[in-house]
């Protein structure tokens, strides 16, 4: 479901535009949990928010928006995390700091989704070649942001091979934080669990990537 936040002095329009929003993306979810997200019309939705289905298309321009609301946040996040590395920090080591903290604040960016949204995923075909676009898109931005840190092209090698690794990490612990919830363990277990594994997983990395972009 979106969480929006109405922009500082945006006023009462904005804040009933995002109230709008809000309620249509609430009564999408539930749709699509219930019924399934290929089985569920944009017309069904719209009658779910007593609103009209233009206004559907106007707030969310594809149907995959209704259900994947937090795209912009989980396409940067990678590299908001690089960019915003301490003094002396390697992107390895700012990478894994934001990631133990998604874990302890069970962040649905990395993968808490809770169970019910996990499956309505699991169970689309659409919807799982829109998490895969993403995450290829999370590992694109990777790369500019560590061609940037590093003065090297987006396209050099080593930017490209490095934000491939360090993607793909993350992209194994998502998808794992997503197996254990539709296996029907807690978050805070899943927590406890990946806290372990994905310090392995980082481990791997070390020899390699260990100075690699260090601010």
């Amino acid at each position: 479901m979106a969480i929006q936040t109405p922009a500082p002095g945006g006023g009462l329009r904005e804040t009933k535009k995002q109230e709008t929003r809000q309620l249509i993306s609430d009564h999408a979810t539930r749709l699509f949990i219930a019924q399934g997200f290929e089985q569920t019309t944009i017309a069904e939705i719209a009658a779910a928010a007593r609103v009209a289905k233009k206004t559907v298309t106007n707030y969310f321009s594809r149907k995959e928006d209704l259900a994947l609301d937090h795209q912009e946040e989980f396409a940067a996040s990678l590299a908001r995390g690089v960019t915003a590395r301490h003094p002396g920090e390697s992107a390895l080591t700012a990478l894994r700091r934001a990631f133990a903290d998604a874990v302890a604040a069970q962040d649905p960016v990395a993968g808490f989704s809770g169970q019910e949204f996990a499956r309505m995923i699991a169970d689309s075909p659409t919807l799982s070649t829109c998490l895969r676009g993403l995450h290829d898109q999370r590992e694109h931005h990777l790369a500019q942001a560590l061609a940037k840190a590093t003065g090297a092209q987006p396209d050099d090698i080593g930017v490209r091979t490095a934000a491939g690794l360090l993607g793909a990490v993350h992209r194994v612990l998502f998808q794992r934080i997503q197996e254990l919830t539709l296996a029907g363990h807690p978050n805070d277990q899943i927590a406890q669990t990946i806290t372990a594994e994905s310090t392995q997983a980082f481990d791997l990395l070390e020899p390699s990537l260990s100075d690699y972009a260090t601010a």
